[in-house]
């Protein structure tokens, strides 16, 4: 297989929202290929039609273009390989399970849901709470190792309904190499015939997986850990079909922020962070989710954040384009340890790709924010330093409007904590009328209101402390915020001098 060109899948199914942790699946799947200059396969594994939720797929293709994660085969771009989702290839599945019956590899089995319950009850009454359709309780079944030839061609004819379950050797060792963990290596004694075609003929997983790696030529197979425990069937398959395996990679799972346990949308919502990339809405249920996408997160730091959860480079780098990654990324370097999500962190990625962006590209960000809020959007010069000023505060685009947001129009009130602990009646409005008279000036510029507000304090022997608070109080109406003298510069005399006597009046 070393000389064969690489290729990889990312196969989800359309139950539901693309989880990060599915989407971190997909990044790695993709990084590796185009690392080694392979393909990339999207799949959609839909054979569980139960479980089947409309809309997941067009989902699924939206969260990866956000992304930048850009399948070169697939359900969204077609292919050699066409059809990409299983349920439209349900016809060529039996075939190769009949192929295993022909060789004594699987059987029909013909136990109904009720008989098997009544087995597992039956079990548990024994003490046996985990009942395993297998090479020894088979042998009591319902099925063609257990019934004559004749009834079971009869059965066939009769369409009566069966599963094909394979037919596990008994105790034989499945060893395999997986790129992550090292060498797994499982007794067949702790397996179960797995079904692989069910009941209305659709396969399941482990059926149609097998048959489209292989039928796609897919070389690696790079997965969650959940898949771990299914992985010693799958390359017992790959034996009773008589094909060459791919190799395989089970990565680590992705942990809540406070606690062991695979991260959930119940610890988004409870902990108040998204666990999809876009916002999800079933619209038959009603059911809804929020999205890094529209909580402000560039898709260039949500995939960089990703790719940290569970890989290192081996260095103090933290950030990387998604080129970079390309570049820099090996499946030696991923970890066999789950790794914990950590919200701020996350929101530390998008601060630094914020900054990373010119103001007059984050000025065409936040004016749809500014016109969706009905706040006035200010001339381009005046926007993009009002950007240049606050910007260094705001982790998201939407906080470059909250941390400056009495630049863009009067202050909302005054800061509570701020006026009682630096508000001293008369000698507070004393120092801002004083002010007024010095600022009222022909050159409002940061530099000059500096050195005038200097040359107050020494002339009156007033500290810092004292008058510089009092002066952003009666500015913004709070104490935080960039160089006061700039924000005068950006308001300009006539605004900054208007809510000085504003808030003389305000404050009286």
């Amino acid at each position: 297989m070393s000389d064969t060109p690489v290729r990889v899948r990312f196969a989800p199914s359309p139950t539901g929202p693309l989880h990060m942790g599915g989407v971190r699946t997909a990044l790695y799947n993709y990084l590796f290929a185009k690392k080694l200059g392979g393909t990339f396969v999207l799949r959609l594994e839909d054979t569980d039609q139960t479980r089947f939720v409309p809309g997941a797929e067009q989902y699924i293709v939206d969260s990866l273009k956000w992304c930048g994660i850009s399948p070169d085969e697939g359900i969204s771009v077609g292919g050699p390989h066409e059809p990409y989702r299983q349920s439209e290839r349900k016809p060529m599945y039996r075939q190769y399970a009949e192929d295993l019956i022909a060789k004594d590899l699987a059987y029909y089995a013909f136990d109904t849901s009720e008989e098997l319950e009544a087995v597992r009850e039956r079990a548990k009454e024994a003490g046996n709470a985990n009942f395993q359709y297998n090479h020894i309780t088979r042998n009591s079944m319902k099925n063609s190792l257990t019934l004559p030839a004749e009834e079971v061609q009869r059965r066939l004819e009769n369409g009566d309904p069966y599963t094909i379950r394979i037919k596990l050797p008994r105790n034989h060792e499945v060893k395999f190499e997986d790129m992550i963990r090292g060498w797994v290596s499982v007794d067949t004694a702790n397996m179960d015939d797995k079904i692989l075609l069910k009941a209305d003929g659709m396969p399941t997983y482990h059926l149609a997986n097998i048959v489209d790696d292989h039928t796609m030529e897919i070389t690696h197979v790079i997965r969650g850990e959940e898949w771990l425990p299914s992985a010693p069937l799958h390359i017992l398959m790959y034996e009773f079909f008589g094909w060459e395996a791919p190799k395989f990679a089970h990565l680590p799972l992705l942990l809540r922020p406070d606690g062991n346990g695979k991260l959930s949308k119940r610890d988004g919502d409870r902990l108040g962070f998204p666990v999809f990339p876009l916002r999800w809405e079933n619209k038959e249920t009603g059911e809804t989710a929020m999205g890094y996408r529209e909580q402000g997160f560039f898709p260039e730091a949500f995939i960089n954040m990703l790719a940290f959860l569970g890989w290192n480079p081996g260095d103090n780098r933290e950030l990387f384009t998604l080129e970079e990654l390309v570049d820099t990324f090996t499946i030696a370097k991923v970890s066999k340890s789950g790794a914990k999500f950590d919200f701020e962190k996350a929101k530390w990625y998008n601060q630094q790709y914020l900054r990373k962006h010119t103001d007059a590209e984050l000025a065409d960000m936040l004016i749809p924010v500014l016109e969706a809020k009905g706040v006035a959007v200010p001339e381009r010069s005046i926007l993009e330093r009002i950007i240049e000023l606050v910007k260094e505060r705001a982790v998201f685009v939407e906080d470059i409007y909250e941390e400056g947001h009495f630049l863009f129009h009067e202050p909302r009130g005054y800061d509570e904590s701020s006026v009682k602990k630096k508000w001293k009646g008369e000698e507070s409005a004393a120092i801002v009328r004083a002010l007024i008279e010095a600022f009222d000036v022909e050159e409002f510029s940061s530099a000059n209101l500096e050195a005038i507000f200097k040359a107050y304090l020494n002339d009156n022997g007033i500290g810092f402390g004292q008058a510089g608070p009092v002066l952003r109080i009666s500015i913004t109406g709070t104490m935080t915020g960039p160089s006061a003298f700039d924000m005068m510069e950006v308001l300009g005399k006539e605004e900054t001098l208007r809510r000085m006597n504003k808030t003389l009046s305000d404050l009286a």
